[in-house]
């Protein structure tokens, strides 16, 4: 079959600015963009509309998180300073795995100093990765300090918004800071639901069994959003003593709650979380689950190398 060929990056850039609907498509060529291609999708970004930056940038994050080839960190480590603020935040968004520690320092002014919330909230989040990849000493573990204290600064002050806090909070779970704990039994203590919601999320991070009694009760919160955020904090945490709580909300009345204990239980893996899945195949009482288990079970067989590659119709030449 002869390859098909590529239209001029020129051409490129005129559609994905202009044309309607957006090409969905195009978006993939500004992934490892050459040094005169980034030099013309920067000399006519400025001029398209506001809606149509947030929309493009939205993309290129979805895109990001759904594939692994793509690399689109040059547009997000500049559409991170757009003047459109949802802007701004799909591109924080985007950086959900950025190892660029370059970008520190302007995601920390982002939340210390930008004028809207929304992307103050968003830019403590984006923080929470590399507070992940210090504790996992994927960068250099001395950055973990410049980070947890923008995090602790932002979230001491008493005028950032709940909003921040709770990012901010979130963000720390993972960190081996001995204010972590206390600020999470505080959060959870608090008359706001919102930041208990977000106390439980950061036991989840902190992969601290502690915290698993609170979890666990949390599970029968008469909060839906409660019960999921808890079935998530135990997946993360592992662990035999939460398979049980996590199968009684597999029968949750809530579907995004029960969405929550599968992907809980295929983090955990091993033999009762599989049966327990396997099982919910056969019912038809359970077909909301089906799709989202059979994912889970084909990601729990890759990860423990037990998948049957006999159907692959192979020639052995």
């Amino acid at each position: 079959m002869k390859e098909e060929k590529q239209i001029p990056f020129l051409s490129v850039l005129e559609q994905l600015f202009t044309a309607d609907p957006l090409p969905l498509e195009l978006l993939y060529r500004l992934s490892d963009m050459s040094e005169a291609d980034a030099a013309g999708f920067w000399a006519g970004w400025t001029a398209v509309a506001d809606e149509r930056r947030r929309v493009i940038v939205r993309h290129l994050a979805d895109i990001s998180e759904e594939n692994y080839v793509v690399d689109f960190l040059p547009v997000f480590a500049k559409t991170i300073n757009d003047p459109f603020a949802p802007v701004r935040i799909a591109s924080l968004d985007g950086l959900w795995d950025a190892t660029n520690v370059m970008l520190i320092r302007p995601i920390i002014r982002l939340m210390q100093n930008d004028v809207d919330e929304e992307v103050r909230a968003a830019a403590a989040a984006a923080l929470a990765h590399y507070v992940l990849l210090a504790e996992w000493n994927q960068i250099p573990v001395h950055l973990s300090p410049t980070i947890v204290e923008a995090l602790l600064a932002e979230y001491g002050k008493p005028e950032t918004a709940v909003a921040v806090k709770r990012s901010a909070l979130e963000a720390m779970g993972a960190a081996n800071h001995p204010r972590v704990a206390s600020l999470i039994e505080e959060a959870y203590d608090s008359a706001d639901s919102d930041m208990q919601l977000s106390a439980v999320f950061a036991m989840g991070s902190s992969a601290d069994p502690r915290w698993l009694p609170t979890i666990i009760g949390e599970m029968q919160s008469p909060s839906e959003n409660m019960r999921a955020e808890a079935a998530r904090a135990a997946g993360a945490i592992g662990g035999s003593d939460v398979v049980d709580a996590l199968a009684n909300l597999l029968m949750d009345e809530d579907l995004v709650v029960a969405l929550a204990a599968v992907e809980a239980l295929g983090q955990i893996g091993g033999d009762r979380p599989t049966e327990l899945l396997q099982g919910l195949l056969d019912d038809s009482d359970f077909e909301d689950l089906h799709e989202t288990i059979e994912e889970v079970l084909e990601e729990m067989a890759l990860l423990s190398g037990d998948v049957d590659f006999d159907w692959l119709d192979v020639d052995e030449d």
